[in-house]
């Protein structure tokens, strides 16, 4: 009986060599993210390079093919990509982004990218006020007015001051209110996402979803009303970025290098 203890005790005791090797071998591949990342701001390397990434994995996947902990390897590898990525965010800069621009420009989409690409938490600002409200936009303002809603949006930027590295696609309207631009600057930094008029057409032409549209769907119309925006938008943005016929992660790519160059004048 003493032997089998001894015997269970000196596993347990391999188990612990290998979480102590685990855990400075992770120390040392975290710090080395962030070396990387200071590499490249400092020496204009693009920051995204997914590739990188996928290349690790691929590597992993092929020395754990024979193994009966394949899978399991495997998982434990995506988290901590998943992670680099985050440390990646963190080393880039301190805090959320905030996406403003015209219907259309690219707010949804641009979004996403980062949260995939940096494993950022994402909020779509409408999406998330209905979901508070238990009801749609449409509602909010047929119920409650459009101040009403205005003031949803106002206290959702509130709520964003106490948190980090959350990318944001607010409203077409945020920041025509300037309450609304004073908030998203103290929570975070402001990109100003524009795209030509015809651009612009090309992607919301199909789309029932744009009520300022309704029966106005035309070059002309859009143009006026960006125009009538442009001043708002400039005045809030701490940088801007033409979306206008570029890749989404070449979008993507412009903007942490914009940030990046604001972050590091910071300093």
């Amino acid at each position: 009986m003493e032997q089998q203890h001894d015997a269970l005790e000196q596993m347990r005791e391999t188990i612990a060599q290998c979480d102590a090797a685990i855990t400075e071998a992770l120390k040392t591949r975290m710090a080395c993210i962030e070396q990387i990342i200071q590499y490249k701001r400092e020496n204009g390397v693009p920051i995204l390079q997914p590739e990188q990434e996928k290349k690790q994995l691929d590597v992993v996947k092929h020395s754990t093919k024979d193994s009966v902990f394949r899978h399991e390897i495997i998982h434990i590898f995506e988290g901590i990509i998943e992670n680099s990525k985050r440390i990646q965010a963190k080393t880039l800069f301190e805090k959320n982004i905030l996406l403003i621009g015209f219907m259309g420009a690219g707010k949804t989409t641009v979004s996403a990218c980062l949260g995939n690409l940096l494993a950022m938490e994402v909020m779509e600002m409408d999406a998330y006020i209905q979901k508070k409200e238990g009801m749609s936009i449409k509602d909010i303002f047929a119920v409650h007015g459009e101040e009403y809603f205005r003031n949803c949006e106002s206290n959702t930027l509130i709520s964003l001051q106490e948190r980090r590295h959350v990318v944001v696609s607010c409203g077409g309207g945020v920041p025509l209110r300037e309450k609304n631009v004073e908030l998203m600057k103290k929570s975070g930094y402001v990109v100003w996402l524009t795209a030509t008029p015809e651009a612009i057409f090309d992607r919301v032409k199909d789309s029932t979803e744009r009520p300022l549209l309704n029966g106005n769907m035309r070059v002309d119309f859009i143009q006026d009303l960006m125009e009538s925006r442009r001043e708002k938008y400039e005045a809030a943005a701490d940088i801007k970025i033409d979306t206008t016929n570029k890749d989404i992660v070449e979008i993507c790519e412009e903007l942490l290098q914009k940030l990046s160059a604001l972050e590091k004048n910071k300093h």
